[in-house]
């Protein structure tokens, strides 16, 4: 794992440039700067109004910043609607879930196909050989994610009956079922038992290792933030207040006084007692 963080000369994938933004004389974001390199796992973290979503929201498309760039790429995306940000690679999760539950799982990630179709309507309607290509092909890539994810015995079944674990599990599919290049993972971790949160930790991890996705982790475990990451970026109010390899983000003394109050709060290991990071 690397522990380095990028400076702003490296060539980054995703680029944050003074990204600023307010609600009703509410800043959310302010002048926030973020260099992600291709490939890199790293988290935001930060108490509840840090800003964490509203930066999710402003990459997806789903918010237009009052000022600054965001650069996927090298293409400012700022301004494009969230299917033409999707379109170039970008997914995401939320930290309300957001799924069709009255669907199975095998047809929530298919509308994450959805992306890909090249048949138009009248093509489906019809039913030609060329939309039922389509169709086996779209099938097969939900079902290696669904292998993947070891998500089987949900392929059939309606979401609203899975645990609520499982659930987190088939909206991580719905995304890597749009073929992402960059992956936001808001909480993916939110309800989930301790068994199932190291599952995940493996599998976000084989989806960067394996299928070559950046990936930028939303995350309240600090366990989790700190056994994952290469590097953490700590935001309060809107503003970056630390960045760097997390035993660097452990020992900031800004980090310390924001959101943990006293230094013992922290352990070596990464862990912390009572005191949590949420929202």
């Amino acid at each position: 794992m690397a522990d380095a963080v990028p400076h702003e000369t490296v060539s980054a994938f995703l680029s944050i440039e003074h990204l600023s933004i307010a609600f009703g004389g509410i800043v959310a974001l302010d002048s926030l700067n973020l260099q992600v390199p291709r490939g890199a796992l790293i988290s935001v973290i930060g108490p509840n109004g840090a800003g964490k979503t509203t930066l999710f929201n402003c990459i997806t498309g789903l918010y237009r910043p009052d000022r600054g760039r965001v650069r996927l790429d090298g293409r400012d995306v700022v301004g494009m609607k969230p299917d033409g940000v999707a379109r170039l690679g970008v997914a995401r999760t939320f930290q309300n879930i957001e799924l069709f539950l009255r669907m199975t799982a095998l047809q929530n990630l298919l509308l994450g196909r959805h992306l890909h179709f090249r048949a138009g309507f009248f093509a489906a309607a019809l039913g030609t050989s060329r939309w039922r290509r389509e169709e086996v092909h779209h099938r097969e890539r939900a079902e290696q994610i669904l292998d993947f994810l070891d998500l089987q015995e949900a392929r059939d079944r309606r979401v609203s009956d899975l645990p609520l674990g499982r659930q987190r599990l088939v909206e991580l599919g719905r995304a890597l079922a749009t073929g992402p290049k960059l992956l936001l993972l808001d909480e993916p971790s939110s309800g989930m038992t301790a068994e199932e949160k190291a599952d995940l930790v493996f599998r976000i991890k084989d989806i960067r290792e394996e299928m070559g996705i950046t990936v930028i982790l939303v995350e309240h475990d600090l366990k989790l933030v700190m056994g994952i990451s290469d590097w953490v970026a700590v935001l309060d109010h809107g503003v970056k207040i630390a960045q760097g390899s997390t035993a660097e983000v452990q020992t900031n003394p800004d980090v310390i006084r924001a959101y943990l109050g006293e230094p013992e709060g922290w352990t070596s290991a990464g862990q912390v007692g009572t005191p949590t990071f949420n929202g």
